[in-house]
């Protein structure tokens, strides 16, 4: 199958996901378009079977913001034709959804009908669809689409909830690539963190205020006051100087180092103890289920998609959104005993494994095929 893929190109959830499902499509033969408007972050090898379409965007002075959905609608139009594509499949609702209805119309006047799936990830939904500025959009937008699919039952219901859809919704949890995310032999680095053995707790996002990252360090506070331990805070974003500020006034800066986005999480990954997400939104966690499957147990908050990865006292715990002190708690339980951390590193790692992506990818692929003969049968 010829598919085109749109998404945003960033190291944000939706476009690791849509860049990891192209490549696994393209491993298992499929020829995989990516269209948009600068290379995904983690398309990051060469294969036969994928390609890249840029999407330039013109600068005029009459535009105070270039118009990058008619750009994308026109780059999407030529390719399909061009590359004689069977399938679209744009991730986030906005713009790419109503983009993508909108590419579609004008193929209809070539006498092509291209099936569009629509993937649902998060804050296009709980967030900015909300908005209602942009909820009749949003609605007729995935209304309009040939599939829908959304990354957990949480988002697939808190749609339906927001709008008024007479679409079939999909679920298609999020995926991890075990050949990528396991935990490796790192004992030197590890000793160049924690070099008196000390726990070491890991946080990874895009320093947003809905990642809540000023409870990381609060929590992670609590949690040095019981066991020597350090903090890696993985990512940057509006939320970073906040949390530097936070970590003087705690007098805790000693113990913690920002590093900033990395491309290799899972090298940082394998060296850690314990995961902490208390994010006030999450569709599914895609962050916490990398870290368990490098062996590392989360602790995260109970919202969105979350209690459907994270396993109450098997691959870590959940508490309720800005319950610092029972966080706190539960971290300190995890970490205490050795044999404790073992186990559930050992759960986490289990949990991990029904994501695996050799389980989830077939999904999509019988998915994408009840959408083509959908769209076949209507014409």
């Amino acid at each position: 199958m010829k598919i085109g893929i749109v998404c945003y190109p960033t190291f944000g959830g939706s476009g690791v996901v849509a860049t990891e499902l192209g490549k696994a499509l393209a491993n298992k033969g499929h020829q995989v378009h990516f269209i948009t408007y600068s290379q995904p972050a983690r398309l990051d090898f060469f294969s036969e079977n994928l390609f890249y379409h840029e999407v330039a965007i013109a600068q005029y002075p009459l535009f105070d913001f270039p118009p990058y959905e008619t750009a994308l609608a026109s780059k999407l139009v030529d390719v399909v034709r061009f590359e004689n594509l069977d399938l679209l499949h744009v991730h986030y609702a906005i713009p790419h959804a109503s983009v993508a209805f909108l590419a579609k119309q004008i193929l209809a006047t070539y006498g092509i009908n291209i099936p569009v799936v629509t993937t649902l990830h998060g804050t296009d939904i709980t967030l900015v669809g909300k908005d209602k500025s942009f909820s009749p959009v949003v609605t007729f937008s995935i209304n309009q689409s040939d599939g829908v699919t959304t990354v957990s039952e949480s988002l697939k219901e808190q749609t339906l909830d927001y709008f008024t859809i007479n679409n079939h919704i999909e679920v298609i949890p999020n995926f991890i690539d075990l050949q990528r995310f396991h935990n490796k032999n790192h004992e030197h680095f590890k000793k160049a963190i924690a070099p008196n053995n000390e726990r070491i707790v890991v946080h990874t996002s895009n320093f947003r205020k809905v990642k809540r990252v000023d409870d990381v360090v609060r929590i992670f506070h609590k949690i040095i006051q019981e066991i020597p331990s350090k903090l890696l805070l993985v990512g940057d974003g509006p939320e970073r100087r906040k949390a530097e500020e936070l970590a003087r006034e705690l007098g805790i800066t000693d113990c913690i180092r920002f590093l900033g986005k990395q491309d290799a999480i899972e090298e940082i990954l394998s060296i850690a103890d314990l995961f902490i997400m208390p994010s006030g939104s999450e569709s599914f966690g895609l962050a916490a289920l990398e870290a368990m499957a490098c062996k590392v147990p989360v602790i995260s908050s109970n919202t969105g998609g979350l209690p459907e990865l994270n396993v109450q006292g098997f691959s870590g715990y959940l508490s309720d959104v800005g319950d610092i002190d029972d966080m706190a708690s539960k971290a300190i339980h995890i970490l205490t005993e050795d044999q404790v951390l073992q186990q559930f590193k050992e759960n986490a790692l289990i949990r991990a494994q029904d994501f695996e992506l050799s389980k989830i990818v077939p999904h999509y692929e019988e998915f994408y095929e009840k959408v083509v003969e959908k769209v076949k049968k209507g014409n």
